[in-house]
């Protein structure tokens, strides 16, 4: 139990700092203005996901991930990053940590299922918030971002390793 909080915890502690640092490039433009105040609704979103996992590691008495200075500066640098690239790169990054964090919820979910049903029901909730996210990012082409097959790649990638780190540290 205590390494599935501290894991989602650490993932969604990541997810609020990618939107936060991809909002942060996307609000300085004009033009950019509905991509930002939706990168705001899913940041949102995002840290209410977060404050749940807070009060879960603090109810079973979890520590979290001692990476969390870490992930909070990679995240926000991961959404920066992929936002000063273009609105294409922002949903690229959406739909690969997306991608990778609705699979680590279906595991999770399938693991627990038996053994603690509330939980399973909450992460359920939100893998289902993560697989709207994804599917929005695609519809908004995601795919045709440049470089997509190589960004995505290497996002997914972090993020497994973010996750297998997080699961220990």
């Amino acid at each position: 139990m205590a390494e599935i909080l501290r894991v989602d915890h650490a993932g969604e502690l990541g997810a609020v700092h990618i939107y936060c640092g991809q909002r942060a490039v996307m609000q300085a433009s004009a033009s950019r203005q509905r991509l930002s105040e939706r990168l705001a609704d899913v940041e949102a979103q995002e840290a209410a996901h977060l404050a749940r996992f807070d009060t879960l590691l603090t109810e079973h008495r979890v520590r979290p991930t001692l990476m969390a200075p870490l992930w909070r500066a990679a995240g926000f640098a991961l959404g920066a990053g992929t936002a000063l690239m273009g609105e294409r790169a922002v949903h690229a990054c959406t739909e690969a940590v997306e991608s990778v964090i609705e699979a680590h919820y279906a595991d999770q979910i399938a693991e627990i299922a038996d053994r603690r049903p509330e939980l399973a029901e909450e992460l359920s909730r939100f893998r289902d918030d993560e697989l709207a996210h994804r599917d929005e990012a695609l519809a908004e082409g995601a795919r045709e971002a440049p470089g997509y097959p190589l960004l995505a790649a290497v996002i997914r990638a972090g993020c497994r390793a973010a996750i297998r780190i997080s699961e220990r540290i």
